[in-house]
C-alpha cells in the first residue's frame, strides 16, 4: 500500500511524493528533491529537517518526544504544528499527509 504525501515547497508549490509504510518523512522529502538537509541523520541533534504539518494532520500524528520539542525551539519559523521530519515514520493512516517546507529552509549539501 502506497502513501501519498504532499509537500508544499518554500514558494507554496506542491510536490507530491509516494512512500511505503515504514518510510521516514525526511528521506521521502529528500528523494523528492526538497531542501531537507537532515544534518544529524535523525538523531535529534539539529532542526535542519523541520517541516510544518498541516493543522488537520497535526493531531493525527504520534506526539513529538520531549527531545524533538526541545530541538524545534531552534527551528527557524517554527509554529505550533512544527515537527522534525526525521521523527515521522509513515503509517498506512497517513495517506494524504500534507506538510510545508519553511521559507527559511536551505540544504547546505546543495550550496
Amino acid at each position: 500500500m502506497s502513501i501519498t504525501i504532499t509537500f508544499l515547497d518554500q514558494s507554496g508549490k506542491p510536490v507530491v511524493a509516494t512512500a511505503e509504510p515504514g518510510d521516514n518523512l525526511l528521506r521521502v522529502g529528500q528523494a523528492a528533491g526538497l531542501p531537507l538537509e537532515g544534518t544529524c541523520e535523525g538523531q535529534m541533534a539539529c532542526s535542519t529537517c523541520h517541516v510544518i504539518v498541516a493543522p488537520e494532520w497535526f493531531d493525527r500524528l504520534p506526539p513529538a518526544a520531549e527531545e524533538e520539542e526541545d530541538m524545534l525551539d531552534f527551528a527557524a519559523g517554527a509554529r505550533r504544528t512544527s515537527r522534525l521530519s526525521c521523527q515521522i515514520e509513515l503509517a498506512p493512516g497517513m495517506d494524504g499527509l500534507s506538510v510545508t517546507i519553511p521559507a527559511a529552509s536551505a540544504d547546505a549539501r546543495r550550496m
